[in-house]
């Protein structure tokens, strides 16, 4: 009877998604190059977080294999990092960012998930105060709601209305936090993190969270992120950001003092808990890192290629507040997106409509992803096709 009654609930919710335009399924993707194949129809794949096309770069991916032996090809650590999976692949990992960055510690975690949703409740008691603009991941989200921690949520990129939280609440608080993206994945804007220093430096015990997940590989001069590209990571106290997107690999990392490292290898349960990142991931991940400021031209063409789509999608009429290489057409009805998403897939695109809860309700939208290796011709067949 309670099976029953679980599954009867679970499908009267599915219809009311499938109602509403909300109903999600998992597509079958074959990448290579620009494209990608669903079945047999191959269209420009506009939904990937391949920013700088590393992750179908043959040339690349052959001259890394022609690196791996048989000694280093190790598949599997077998243990969490507690135990014996904790390999050197780590330590060359580890060390390899704090020298990228200039930072004393870094912890390398096996997704940019297990990174936020570990990090908050393994520092926050009590006694801290977290206020997180509104725009942030599901990660840090479900993070926030693991912790101890008081939270309240920022308009999006309001920092009057930060400033005003600062104000009435830090004093009650030991501790505050202050988390944000410096892309964000929904609208493509950016943060002045250089502004959020400056606050927390005006409130005492107060530190600042950033996740540079969009933003690593694509922004700075090395290509180290928004936070080196405004010349401030030494002022953020936990410096985050993703191998899984630009960097063609898998994990996430945090960037810190050394007791905060020292304190995560004891607290964070979504380290402690799981199998490390198999040795020849991590391998390949320094590979990556190793040529990421050799990466300049890729990073000035996918700035190139922003501004001719952002200003096509102006001219169309869309509203489009981008600030980066992710470019949302807001459309607003649910069922409106998921129409004009698969006309676009019709004409050869490859996009998905993007639908509440991921955004907020009367904002969802079309959100395209370009990549370094997109021709212009590519960006003006779209933008006509919008």
């Amino acid at each position: 009877m309670i099976e029953n009654s679980l599954i009867q609930r679970i499908e009267d919710e599915l219809f009311a998604l499938e109602k509403q335009g909300n109903k999600r399924k998992l597509p079958l993707i074959t990448q290579q190059d620009n494209t990608g194949k669903e079945h047999v129809k191959e269209r420009y794949n506009l939904s990937s977080n391949n920013y700088l096309g590393l992750a179908t770069d043959q040339i690349l991916r052959q001259e890394f294999l022609n690196s791996v032996t048989k000694d280093n090809a190790v598949f599997s650590a077998s243990s969490s990092r507690l135990l014996t999976g904790n390999h050197a692949r780590y330590t060359q990992l580890e060390t390899k960012l704090c020298r990228m960055f200039g930072m004393e510690s870094a912890l390398v975690f096996n997704s940019g998930y297990h990174m936020n949703a570990g990090i908050l409740p393994a520092v926050c008691d009590t006694k801290t105060l977290i206020l997180a603009d509104k725009g942030v991941h599901a990660s840090l989200i479900d993070g926030i709601r693991l912790s101890n921690a008081t939270c309240y949520r920022y308009r999006h990129s309001d920092y009057t209305h930060l400033t005003q939280l600062l104000t009435k609440y830090a004093h009650r608080f030991t501790c505050v936090i202050i988390v944000t993206e410096s892309i964000f994945s929904m609208d493509g804007d950016c943060t002045d993190l250089n502004y959020l220093v400056s606050l927390k430096q005006r409130f005492p015990n107060t530190l600042l969270y950033v996740d540079e997940a969009h933003a690593v590989g694509v922004r700075g001069i090395q290509g180290l992120g928004c936070a080196e590209e405004q010349q401030c990571i030494a002022d953020i106290d936990f410096l985050t950001g993703t191998f899984g997107k630009a960097l063609a690999s898998v994990g996430g990392y945090l960037l810190c003092k050394e007791p905060i490292r020292n304190y995560l290898i004891n607290k964070a349960r979504t380290l402690l808990f799981t199998t490390a990142l198999p040795p020849i991931n991590l391998l390949w991940t320094v590979f990556v890192l190793e040529r990421l400021s050799d990466f300049t031209d890729r990073r000035q063409q996918l700035h190139k290629n922003s501004l001719l789509l952002k200003q096509q999608i102006i001219a169309k009429g869309f509203n489009c507040p981008s600030e980066s290489h992710i470019l949302p057409v807001i459309i607003g009805n649910n069922k409106e997106t998921v129409l004009k998403a698969e006309e676009l897939q019709r004409k050869g695109f490859y996009v998905l409509p993007i639908r509440p809860p991921t955004v907020p309700e009367g904002t969802s939208r079309i959100r395209i992803s370009l990549t370094a290796t997109m021709t212009s011709s590519m960006i003006e067949q779209l933008a006509t096709s919008l």
